[in-house]
């Protein structure tokens, strides 16, 4: 047989984490350490593969329902091959600074790593304001996943980084982290008026922050009807607060 798709045959490579192209992962497990993966993302796997349901503690329960991240033990000898709605795929090695991330991007982890859910919260101590976040502990690596190729931003104590909260993906646990909308309450829904902007989260300290060019979120995670929520800067990678205006940091 003869076609263009043996292009597309399994990139062979000893590293444990390989991006086999652009938008799929694969993970090589040789029956020592385990992988956590997304609920639902293997797309193959070769080998004595096995696949169990992953225990989550309270601190990884805590926060909305959307934050939560459905996650699967892989183990054995093998490979396995993961994806998710055809997202680009990057992995990052966390390092004794940490993590945070959107759980909407986290494709899969290593099992050493300790994950739990955080929040930021509103300065003012406001009841039911506020957003959630994953974050993520110890040395290993993470397989997160974006909505087209992403932007890695420098933070400095000199050079502080503002973005729109329904693009950011992660950041460096030890950044300072703002949340605000620029816009009265009455035109919150028109994201700062006629501009389409609205909440938007403040980075200082020394880091980097990772964004990517959409702000929506991927179809299984919109809220409201035909997702209007992440339409204007309500989404689950977002703001979520109901405070407009207020600022918040992380806590």
């Amino acid at each position: 047989m003869q076609s263009s798709l043996f292009g597309y045959a399994e990139v062979q490579t000893q590293d444990r984490y390989a991006v086999q192209n652009p938008q799929l992962l694969r993970v090589q497990l040789t029956g020592h350490d385990d992988v956590l993966a997304r609920q639902g993302s293997m797309v193959a796997y070769q080998g004595l593969i096995e696949f169990d349901a992953e225990y989550q503690s309270q601190g990884q329960r805590r926060g909305p329902a959307q934050e939560h991240l459905p996650l699967m033990r892989c183990s054995g000898q093998g490979t396995v091959f993961l994806a998710n709605l055809a997202q680009y795929v990057h992995v990052v090695d966390v390092d004794r600074d940490g993590l945070t991330v959107d759980a909407a991007y986290v494709l899969a982890m290593d099992s050493t790593l300790h994950h739990e859910i955080i929040s930021v919260d509103s300065q003012f101590g406001i009841s039911g304001t506020g957003a959630y976040n994953l974050n993520i502990t110890g040395q290993g690596k993470v397989a997160l996943m974006t909505s087209g190729e992403p932007l890695l931003l420098n933070v400095t104590p000199d050079t502080y980084v503002n973005a729109d909260a329904d693009a950011v993906v992660a950041w460096s646990s030890g950044l300072r982290v703002q949340m605000q909308a620029q816009t009265s309450s009455q035109g919150v829904w028109r994201r700062r008026g006629t501009t389409g902007e609205g909440w938007e989260l403040s980075f200082l300290g020394q880091g980097y922050a990772l964004v990517q060019p959409s702000e929506l979120l991927p179809p299984q995670g919109a809220e409201g009807a035909n997702g209007l929520l992440a339409q204007y800067g309500m989404g689950a990678q977002g703001a979520r607060g109901q405070n407009q205006g207020n600022i918040f940091t992380n806590r």
